[in-house]
């Protein structure tokens, strides 16, 4: 059977050079009469997902704890450059009556917007009646359906991609045409929306307190004296972040747990303390010690000592908190991600003692 403009459209472009928009939302770029789509498809059809843009997600996440108010929160970066959030995964659209319903719209007005049956393809009446009302097979659909598998217990899926990875060619792997899934079962495919996936979306979502720490002296420190560094208590604590795809029965959540504040102090003409320059982080959340005038001529247990001065051109220091990530899921699932760290920079400028001899 050919594919004609009236049974089928597909988005055709370089998964290297594509940007999915609203306007594009589930992959038919123009009608029966090569009109552009509709700015409007992105909408429901009867109050259910069957015509929800391609990365229009059931997914809900919520922050469990580690209020970040009065924060400017941040997003981790994964310390693998290598680690990526989920590009696509498989989540139940449409109930038998839904598609059925979808179809019969079709029917009723053949100009009328096609069904989404992967995120990038869409198919008029021919083929929707042919495989999910009378049961046809299709080349890459597999066997078809009788009469929309109404009165059975279960859901039909589609591909979903993430928002954040539409450019990304792996947003392509969930191309697999709208199927059938058995209610309280997940699909037979690496796509699945496993409590694993769940997870790594979550992590995805995790905003942690932005770093500010104190410094004594604050902007100017002097050659060979310890400039001491550390935060106040309960300023960083866990964030947990949970994931749940409430149609699947399947949920995550994802804990990121400070660990440690790394300094580097912007030259290597500088000694750390500790030598790693990892300083850790206490019980009560807080870091090093603050500095007191009992401190003065003591080696902090978190801080800098410069021993060359700056040039009119400051040091850039930098600090950043390391977040140990792991997760637990539905169904007694639990893991570990990539820790994820968020770094802040500040002008250091270093000075010389000044002596006079009589």
């Amino acid at each position: 059977m050919s594919f004609t403009a009236k049974t089928c459209t597909l988005l055709t472009m370089s998964v290297f050079a594509v940007v999915l928009s609203s306007t594009a939302a589930y992959g038919a770029i123009g009608d029966q009469d090569n009109k552009p789509p509709s700015s409007t498809r992105s909408g429901g059809a009867s109050g259910n997902t069957l015509r929800a843009k391609a990365t229009a997600t059931q997914i809900k996440v919520t922050q469990l704890s580690g209020s970040t108010s009065g924060t400017s929160p941040k997003v981790l970066a994964p310390v693998d450059p290598n680690w990526k959030p989920p590009a696509c995964w498989y989540e139940p659209v449409a109930t038998p009556q839904a598609l059925k319903a979808a179809v019969d719209r079709l029917k009723k007005n053949p100009n009328s917007d096609l069904v989404p049956v992967t995120p990038t393809l869409s198919w008029g009446e021919d083929l929707m009646v042919g495989h999910y009302e009378k049961g046809k097979a299709e080349s890459g659909s597999g066997d078809g359906y009788e009469n929309y598998n109404l009165g059975k217990d279960g859901m039909f899926w589609r591909g979903v991609i993430n928002a954040d990875s539409a450019n990304d060619p792996a947003s392509y792997d969930c191309e697999d045409t709208l199927f059938w899934q058995n209610a309280r079962t997940l699909p037979a495919n690496k796509h699945a929306p496993t409590p694993d996936v769940l997870a790594a979306y979550a992590y995805d979502k995790i905003k942690v307190p932005e770093t500010e720490v104190e410094l004594k002296p604050a902007a100017k420190s002097t050659v060979n004296v310890p400039t001491w560094v550390w935060l106040d208590k309960g300023t960083f604590k866990e964030v947990k972040v949970r994931a749940e795809l409430a149609a699947a029965g399947v949920w995550a959540e994802t804990t990121a747990k400070p660990v440690a504040l790394r300094l580097n102090p912007g030259t290597g003409d500088a000694e750390t303390s500790p030598a790693s320059g990892d300083c850790s982080i206490n019980d009560d959340g807080s870091i090093g010690t603050p500095y007191t005038k009992a401190g003065t001529g003591r080696t902090p247990p978190c801080g800098i000592t410069y021993l060359l001065a700056t040039d009119g051109n400051p040091y850039r220091l930098s600090a950043s908190i390391t977040w140990r990530i792991s997760w637990q899921g539905s169904g007694g699932a639990q893991g570990d991600l990539p820790d994820g760290t968020f770094e802040t920079t500040q002008d250091m400028n270093v000075q010389e003692i000044q002596s006079v001899n009589r």
